[in-house]
């Protein structure tokens, strides 16, 4: 079986769309494919209904930066006070394109594995009770090597 693994680093909204077609089409070609979470890759599968309150400064300033889920995500560029991120929200939805948050949902139900990397959410004060369900795992560093070893493509977002 063909293997991918997509590191997911970036929080914008292209880059999400991106890296969930990817990971769909290929779940539905029949390969085995693994998303991993990191850094602001993270505010992508944070559940905005699941608010944890203990954080300290630093966690604080993170949780009000980052963004609180995929329907939360902004544009890489073109970003335009906002107006560009609702803009190509609305071509998505013109042109009949899943949302990010449907996208996730669909990429679950075709068999793809989301993993979140421990260490950034350890830095960023995110804990695991705030990703969406769909989360399979919280790991490390070496969970992603021992996946990426034996992929046939590895892609970074």
């Amino acid at each position: 079986m063909t293997k991918l693994t997509l590191v997911v680093f970036s929080g914008e909204l292209d880059k999400a769309v991106a890296a969930f077609l990817i990971a769909s089409r290929a779940a539905v070609e029949g390969w085995d494919v693994v998303m991993i979470f990191t850094f602001w890759g993270l505010g992508i599968i944070r559940d905005p209904d699941r608010k944890l309150k203990k954080k300290v400064t630093a966690e604080k300033v993170f949780d009000v930066a980052m963004p609180r889920g995929a329907d939360d995500l902004q544009l890489s560029h073109m970003k335009m006070l906002g107006l560009g991120t609702s803009m190509m929200k609305g071509r998505m939805k013109a042109k009949n394109v899943l949302t990010v948050r449907e996208m996730m949902k669909e990429a679950k139900e075709f068999g793809v594995r989301f993993l979140a990397c421990g260490l950034p959410m350890e830095l960023m004060g995110i804990q695991s009770g705030e990703l969406v369900q769909e989360v399979d795992e919280v790991c490390g560093i070496g969970r992603y090597l021992e996946e990426a070893k034996d992929a046939d493509v590895n892609l970074f977002f």
